[in-house]
């Protein structure tokens, strides 16, 4: 995985959230605030 430098904006990805839909972290641009909450799971 490549390095992200500090104080650069976080580069672009896409990830499926709980209904299976397909969210871009661009989709948000503008958006004043952003939580992500990733879980790895634990098995």
């Amino acid at each position: 995985m490549a390095k992200v430098e500090l104080s650069t904006p976080a580069p672009d990805f896409e990830l499926r959230d709980y209904r299976g839909d397909t969210v871009r972290l661009s989709h948000f641009l503008g958006v004043k605030h952003v939580i992500l909450v990733l879980n790895r799971g634990f098995a």
